[in-house]
């Protein structure tokens, strides 16, 4: 995978403020507002700024966190960063080919999923691609 390398002015061009303050400042939508959280077509969640592939819809569930869960990433999409940021130690989960902020894992709250993780993901951090024309 190659990377993308962008200055901050070059991603502020082509997001908007609102997937500016999501994916490269690492915001937070509000909760129960994403276009995604209901989402139920078969297809490919891509990065919001680079198209990068990072989830599959078979990997989504219904978690009622507030913003889309999925329950593993495409192999290498996405990265795992420590955040012990608003007092707390959480992983965030940034887009391994240009780096944005996708949102962050919990682990071990008991979901019937097979990882027992929740990746909770900002829709404005993803493109959704349906089947025929998704990438695989």
């Amino acid at each position: 995978m190659t990377a993308v390398n962008k200055t901050e002015d070059e991603w502020r061009a082509i997001l908007s403020p609102e997937q500016f303050r999501v994916l490269r400042q690492k915001g937070t939508e509000h909760p129960g507002t994403g276009e995604y959280i209901d989402k139920k077509d078969t297809g490919v969640y891509n990065c919001g700024a680079c198209s990068a592939p990072l989830y599959k819809s078979t990997t989504k569930f219904d978690s009622h966190c507030g913003w889309p869960a999925f329950f593993d990433a495409i192999p290498g999409a996405i990265t795992r960063i420590e955040d012990q940021s608003h007092g707390m130690k959480r992983i965030e989960i940034v887009c391994s080919k240009c780096g944005s902020h996708l949102g962050h894992v919990f682990k071990g709250e008991g979901y019937p999923t097979p990882t027992d993780e929740r990746h909770c993901v900002n829709s404005v951090s993803l493109k959704f691609a349906s089947e025929p024309s998704a990438k695989q």
